[in-house]
Formats: C-alpha cells, structure tokens, sequence
C-alpha cells in the first residue's frame, strides 16, 4: 500500500490555529470528520458536519474530560493494519471503522509549568489521551497518517489535493509523531524529578535523578572541526529542553547574512557571545579559536569595539566579533577596517548591514538575542568609575554598582553539559554571582586600597578573565584588555604571554588570575614588568609567599575566595 486516500479523520487538538481551514479541507475532499470536545465545537462553529467522538463511542465523555478517546472504536481504528486481512475482517465484525489520518496536539504541559502554576493545575496539563492516540497512530503508519502541529496542515492539504499521503510521508510524520511524544514526556518526567517528586538526593543536591530532553536537528554543516569530520547542529525542541530555559542560545540564533556558518564559527560564536554578553556596559569581544583576541567596554559599542582591537589586532584578523548592544555605522566602519569572520550582536542598524555587506558579501552576520538574566541586568556590570571602593573587609550588601540585582541571593538553578565519553557531565552555570566576584566582598591582602579608577579596572579584568581558557592570566587598563595570557598548562607560561602581548601596557595596568598562583614565580613576572594591581582568588598552601612577593613590589593585591577556571 503505498497512497491512501483519506476517508475518516480524527481531529482532537488543544492548539486550534489553522483548525477551521484543515477541517473545512477535508470536508470539501469528502472525508468524514470525527472530533472532541471543544474540537468538535469549532469545527461546528464554522458550519461544517462533525461526528462527537461520544456519537462513535455511545460513551460520554467523563471525568471532567480526562476520558474521551479511551475506547476500542476509537485505538481500533487507528491500529488496524488495514493490509493484514485478519485485522481487517475483525473491524467488520466489530462494525468499527478504521481511520488514515490522526491529527491531534497536546495539552500545553510545558507553558503551564512556565507560568508558574499551582502543582494540581500542572498535572491536570498531563496529557493522556493525545500520546495514546499519537503514539497508536504512528505506530500503524502503513495505514494511517498523523499530524501532530499546525505547521503541518499545509502537507495535509496537499496530500488531499493528491489523494493520499503515500508510505514514504507517513513513515516521516511518523517519526515527528514519536519526536513529538518523547519531547513531552521528556518535559513530564524532567518536572516530576526536579520539582514534584525530587528523591532524596535531588532534595539535599539539587540535581534530579533524571534529565531528559530532545534535540531536532537544526542544519547539517559542511563539516566539522577539520574538513574529514561530519558535523550538524542540534537545538533543543522547546525552552523545557534547554538547559537554561532563560536563554535561546547561539544555536537558535538568526543569520541575517553570509555563508553558513561552519562548526568552528558556532563554537566561536558561543564563546564570543559568553564573553560580550556578560557585560552590562556596551561591550565587544574578538574571539580565535574560543579564546578573546581582546575584549572591551566603551562609552558605546563602537568605543568598546576600538579598545578590544587595539589588544591584539594581529590575532584579531579573521576572527569572530560579539557586541552586547546593537551593532552601529561606527563600529562596522571599524570591523572593515579589518577582517571578521563574524559578527553577533542582537541586531545591527541598517546603515552598519550595508557597510558590512557592501564590503564582504560572505560575512556572517547573526542576530542572537540576549539571555533573559542578562537582558535584565542580572549579569553584573563593572564598578562605575567614581565610585566607593571597598574596604580590606567583606561588606556583604554594600552597593557598590557591581549589579542591579542582590550578589547574595540564590541564584537560578540552571546548567550546562559536557560530553564524556559514556555520559554527561553537568555543571551549574559560571554566571559571576558567587559573593567573591562582588569587589566589595574581597580582601585587601597586599599594597594600598585601589582607587575608583583602580577598581574599576581590577572589577572588569576578574570579569572578562572568566573568558579565558585556563590557565588564565588578563591584563586591563581603562576598561580594555591590554594583553591575554590563556590556556598555557601552567601559570607561569600564562603570565609571561599575557605580558609579552602587552609590551608597554603592561605597565600601569591591572591584572587578573582566574585560580591561584601556586608559587610566586608567576606573580612576580606581572610585577616586574610593571602592573600595579592584581586580583586572584587566593587559596594556596603558598599564599603568604605570594602575598610577600607583592609587598615587596608595592603592588595592591587582592583575594576574591572565587575562582573561575574555563577548560
């Protein structure tokens, strides 16, 4: 059996877009209609016959609706194998008779989870009847075709117009048909772990004993890291799948113009996006190979963008561009002052498009959106120039214009993933809320107290340092990076690297270590070549060595008891 012609459908669907054109379709095609509840009601609405599913049944619908489609003539007729004549000669008998197409979404779990609903109204949005349907439905694809998203009714009116779906579109509705349950029952079973029934361990840890998404494949790439590597892209089907429900991320970000973007740029491009984006100030990173060439905050974008080129123009060229604000005619007329591969912003002025088109018709330019919790300010700024520095002291709560929110309040529970082989690790979120990234919670253990000026240079080096691979050494003045010391295996090699990019930068500048010096060897080579002040987490069996060294030298040094690596 390869085409079959629809003459009976089942129609039950929560989402009713498009419901008034499908059904009046079929019933111009000569299908028989056979609907529930408020489904039947909107077909009836638009004057076109309908048959209630209680009408097939002789049951009514009960249970304040949670039983309407449980019934032999309904499963009955979706899983007939209507080329097996055994099944067809018992829907005679039984006077049952069989469906070839399935339409059917279901109850909205996922947004009533969202909005923050009581935990009855929750389960109440578990869905029964539709999954059983669906999954019946698709299960016998040789004899019946199942919709399960307004997105495609236009294939149904089609298949119509053609007099039937054939094999090869039922196995593919199929498919999205099992993709469509596996993701809702992901998002149940994922709610249940974590918030209704967390076991004893998720209860003391936080982590649920299961977490489950699905990922639909987004684009296949030219390849992946090197040319003889396979690549695609995969995004999570909903905001329940994500692991950080408050951020669409870079794989579901817009490329408004170029070629495709490759592996190496998506890789780049989050990289990029992590450093810029965790700014509150206009702010640009330049990213090679998932580290920052420079990165910089400005009065505006095209400031921030003139003092991160200036790092390292050399390792700039080619690289990958992210702004945290709106990409102006400034800053484009700077980027082609140069070469990017791309640039990410969450959107770009038209007369900045032109500029970058009109000067590279290959270059990516993609739109991404700002995460939620950066989008309202929760990502933390750096300290205001002019404002109060801290004290040698912790002072928990002192407003010193690091974030618009409290430092101090739990953050959202929200984590990323690494592939290993055989599993996943997860982590939280590095989002720089511990209580040690707040300048003033740290302490003065070397040196004079910074100045405002001094600080604020100190606040945005420990903050684009959480950008760097380990290990990670940044050198800054006046709210740029002057030089990058990054994934060098020991912290001697980083701070000799960061120094030697900063040539005479380095001194008067500020520096920062995102871990401990384990020996004072690496200290003291930022402070020979000039750098005034340093920030690092502190924690060494060699502290006191470290601490001496910067007496010695005269440079201010400061522990923040936080500690940011990046591998």
């Amino acid at each position: 059996m390869t085409r079959i012609p629809v003459k009976r459908a089942l129609i039950s669907v929560y989402d009713k877009a498009g419901l008034e054109d499908l059904a009046r379709a079929l019933h111009d095609s000569g299908a028989e209609i056979v609907s529930t509840g408020s489904t039947a009601r909107t077909i009836e609405s638009a004057g076109l016959p309908v048959t209630k599913v209680e009408d097939l049944t002789g049951f009514p619908e009960c249970l304040d609706g949670r039983v309407k489609t449980l019934h032999p003539r309904v499963h009955a007729g979706l899983l007939a194998d209507l080329a097996n004549p055994a099944h067809a000669s018992q829907l005679a008998d039984l006077e049952i008779e069989p469906f070839q197409l399935l339409v059917s979404n279901l109850y909205p779990f996922e947004q009533t989870v969202a909005s923050g609903a009581e935990d009855a109204e929750i389960i109440e949005q578990i869905d029964i009847g539709g999954p059983a349907m669906v999954r019946a439905a698709a299960k016998n694809h040789g004899s019946v075709a199942v919709v399960t998203s307004p997105a495609q009714y236009a294939d149904v009116g089609k298949a119509l117009a053609d007099g039937g779906f054939t094999e090869p579109e039922r196995r593919r509705l199929a498919a999205a048909a099992y993709a469509h349950t596996a993701a809702y029952d992901a998002a149940v079973a994922s709610w249940f772990a974590a918030s209704y029934a967390p076991d004893e361990v998720a209860q003391q840890t936080g982590w649920p004993a299961v977490s489950a998404t699905v990922l639909a494949r987004a684009d296949v790439l030219r390849y992946g890291e090197n040319p003889h590597q396979k690549a695609a892209i995969y995004r999570s089907t909903s905001a329940a799948g994500r692991t950080d429900p408050t951020d669409s991320g870079i794989a579901n970000s817009d490329v408004l113009h170029g070629k495709a973007m490759s592996y190496n740029n998506y890789v780049d491009a989050d990289s990029a996006r992590r450093a810029a984006y965790d700014f509150a100030e206009p702010c640009v990173a330049i990213i090679k190979h998932s580290n920052p060439c420079g990165i910089a905050i400005g009065a505006d974008i095209a400031a921030a963008h003139a003092k991160a080129l200036a790092c390292d123009p050399l390792s700039a060229y080619g690289g990958v561009v992210a702004a945290n604000g709106t990409v102006t005619e400034a800053m484009a007329r700077q980027i082609i002052d140069g070469f990017a591969e791309v640039v990410i912003a969450p959107d770009f002025d038209p007369a900045a498009m032109e500029i970058l088109v009109g000067r590279w018709k290959n270059i990516r330019l993609v739109r991404c959106v700002a995460p939620a919790w950066a989008a309202a300010g929760e990502t933390g700024a750096v300290i205001p120039r002019g404002d109060d520095p801290p004290t040698a002291s912790p002072m928990k709560g002192k407003d010193i214009g690091l974030a618009t929110r409290d430092l101090y309040a739990e953050a959202v529970p929200t984590f990323e993933l690494h592939q290993v082989s055989g599993g996943m690790l997860a982590q939280t979120w590095d989002r720089m809320d511990a209580r040690g990234d707040d300048p003033a919670a740290w302490t003065l253990k070397a040196g004079a107290s910074a100045d405002a000026e001094m600080l604020a240079d100190l606040a945005f080096a420990w903050r684009a340092c959480r950008s760097v691979k380990s290990n990670a050494i940044l050198l800054a003045a006046n709210g740029a990076s002057v030089g990058v010391g990054m994934g060098q295996v020991n912290r001697v090699d980083s701070a000799r690297l960061a120094v030697a990019r900063a040539g005479n930068r380095a001194v008067g500048s500020v520096a920062s270590s995102d871990a401990y010096f384990p020996f004072s060897d690496g200290f003291e080579i930022l402070a020979e070549a000039g750098v005034r002040a340093v920030v690092e987490p502190g924690g060494s069996i060699r502290d006191d060595s470290v601490i001496t060294a910067a007496r010695k030298a005269g440079v201010t040094l400061y522990f923040t008891g936080v500690r940011h690596f990046y591998h």
